[in-house]
């Protein structure tokens, strides 16, 4: 090869990794955490590096250092990341990353599920505490311990994972030169309140690492003998997190209860396309707060300002994304009649031009096991989604078309229903870039192509699963119609199961995994002298008493729902 033509590619790799990904300021691959009685010490040991972390166990002063700071007698251990600090009744605590798992390689950037964690305490003994302080101090460990225990946390060091391809090709210089923590989408930062003592230091900002929760696939694939790279990766929101029945709905500032946004990326031959959905609870002031029922009834908020909140929520949509085709696949009869038209009056109130409104009864269409029918729902938005496109950009770095706006699909918990709508949409999609990109010749169906749809329907259906279990405690239902594309007699029966596990949960168990969400993200924080405590509210011990009173209805409700077009979320 000539030095011409060496430059040139040089210089296309150049552009590739700049305009896509930035030259920013990367997190450190390699870390020892050094412990002694006074001192954690986080040193950086990638190549070249001398810096080390200093945090100070009894004044929690943060500093920076270099290599010969740290003292010989400190107990050595290898970790994988700083997730941040936490304050707890016993005072700070550090919690790291001590086991990863390699997802892939992201345009040469390794991208890690992190697998296992240590919360170490600031403090050498417990003695300063009360016998009820000891008790409360072990109580908010486990919730940090439980969050933690939920799968779905990723991270790199070099790649920003909160962001879509497209928002990271729309950038400034200024936003190029950024360390990952001040780059990222805060909305997709779930140890966002972890790491606020060390974002307020940017000299420490390479240890500070931001940690993504979610779902994240990658597989290399192949059709026709030409082989790309097709991955999945789906943000869960940390702004109205929670869990099902305890989270609905919006806050004051707009923000969904479940939101998600998915993004589907495929990379040849130096080319790279992405197709973005979102999903999110119907964004009005509701609730369906848990009472033993299989289904509470859903209860609208008779007073409050649904419009400025709804607004709120669809202006950031909007402004982030651009054009809103709203997917509602709630029932229109029954307990969730009053959500869909209520859904439907605020979009007709809102009129914006920005904003489409679609209904479909996915219970109703579907009933009888007729999933086939879903094919009406896609053909319908197809000129639609044709009209939004998708995200394009050659290996030079050059925008050939950009998506113009998102499909935001919603059902009662935007896990089941709306996990199936969106593997549809994603393979329409995904047929056009492909087809474009040269993969796919002119009149082949991806449908035709069986070991991929193998690899395609298995991932989006652990996508399903990995949501739902977030969000609902369980796996998702109607999986078995993603993975095999069709409704079978093994898949109800797993459903049933499933949503027996989830009506326990809800209602036995989920007030706790709320409050640990809560207190992870900062929503509230520990005070020992705080009479609002969560742990100060007494249980409703009657839920014990009278659940096993439920239990065979619950089992016989599920195993017939389909039958009869009822089903759970």
């Amino acid at each position: 090869m000539s030095n011409l033509n060496t430059a040139k590619v040089v210089v296309i790799v150049f552009l590739e990794v700049f305009i896509s990904f930035g030259l920013g300021i990367y997190g450190f691959k390699f870390l020892l955490r050094h412990t002694t009685p006074e001192k954690f010490y986080v040193e950086a040991c990638d190549d070249g590096a001398d810096d080390v972390l200093i945090i100070d166990r009894v004044s929690t002063e943060v500093t920076l250092s270099v290599k010969k700071d740290i003292p010989p007698s400190a107990v050595t251990r290898p970790i994988f990341g700083i997730l941040g600090t936490i304050h707890l009744v016993a005072g700070n605590y550090l919690i790291v990353i001590t086991k990863k798992k390699k997802i892939g390689e992201f345009f040469n950037h390794v991208i890690w599920k992190a697998t296992d964690f240590d919360v170490l305490s600031y403090k050498k003994t417990m003695l300063h505490l009360t016998d009820i302080q000891l008790q409360d101090n072990k109580t908010f460990l486990a919730m940090i311990n439980h969050v933690l225990s939920v799968d779905g946390f990723y991270f790199s060091t070099t790649y920003d994972l909160t962001h879509t391809l497209q928002r990271l090709s729309n950038t400034s210089p200024e936003f190029q030169e950024m360390s990952l923590l001040e780059r990222a989408d805060q909305r997709f930062v779930w140890n966002g309140h972890l790491l606020r003592e060390l974002s307020a230091q940017p000299e420490v900002h390479r240890f500070a690492l931001p940690v993504l929760h979610g779902f994240i696939t990658m597989h290399s694939c192949s059709i026709n003998g030409k082989y790309f790279d097709w991955i999945l990766i789906s943000r869960r929101s940390c702004f109205r997190a929670g869990v099902r029945y305890y989270v609905r709905g919006i806050d004051s500032e707009g923000h969904a209860a479940n939101f998600v946004e998915t993004e589907q990326i495929v990379h040849y031959n130096g080319s790279r396309a992405s197709f973005v959905q979102t999903r999110g609870s119907i964004p009005l002031y509701w609730s369906q707060r848990p009472n033993l029922k299989y289904k509470p009834r859903p209860l609208i908020n008779k007073v409050a300002n649904h419009m400025d909140g709804f607004q709120r929520h669809f202006d950031s949509q909007v402004i982030i994304y651009g054009r809103q085709i709203i997917i509602n696949l709630v029932n229109q009869k029954g307990s969730e009649k009053p959500l869909e038209q209520a859904f439907a009056t605020m979009v007709s109130s809102l009129a914006s031009g920005m904003i489409r409104y679609i209904a479909f009864d996915f219970h109703k269409e579907c009933k009888n096991m007729r999933w086939d029918r879903l094919s009406i729902l896609v053909d319908q938005v197809a000129e639609m989604q044709d009209e939004l496109s998708y995200f394009l950009v050659d290996p030079a770095g050059k925008v050939l078309t950009n998506q113009e706006g998102v499909f935001r699909s919603n059902c009662m918990d935007c896990l089941d229903r709306t996990n199936v709508i969106q593997s549809l949409l994603a393979r329409r999609s995904l047929q056009a870039q492909l087809q474009r990109l040269g993969v796919l010749h002119v009149g082949q169906k991806l449908e035709e192509q069986d070991e991929f749809e193998k690899i395609y329907k298995n991932a989006w259906a652990d996508n399903a699963n990995a949501c739902a279990k977030q969000y609902a405690g369980t796996g998702a239902l109607k999986t078995d119609f993603t993975r095999t594309g069709k409704r079978t007699q093994l898949g109800l029966i797993m459903d049933g199961w499933n949503s027996l596990i989830r009506y326990y949960k809800n209602n036995f168990s989920d007030g706790f995994r709320q409050d640990s969400i809560d207190l992870f993200l900062g929503n509230y924080s520990v005070d020992e002298l705080d009479s609002h405590s969560p742990l100060s509210v007494p249980r409703d011990l009657k839920f014990l008493a009278v659940r096993n009173l439920y239990i065979f209805h619950i089992v016989k409700s599920i195993l017939f729902e389909d039958r009869d077009g009822a089903s759970s979320p």
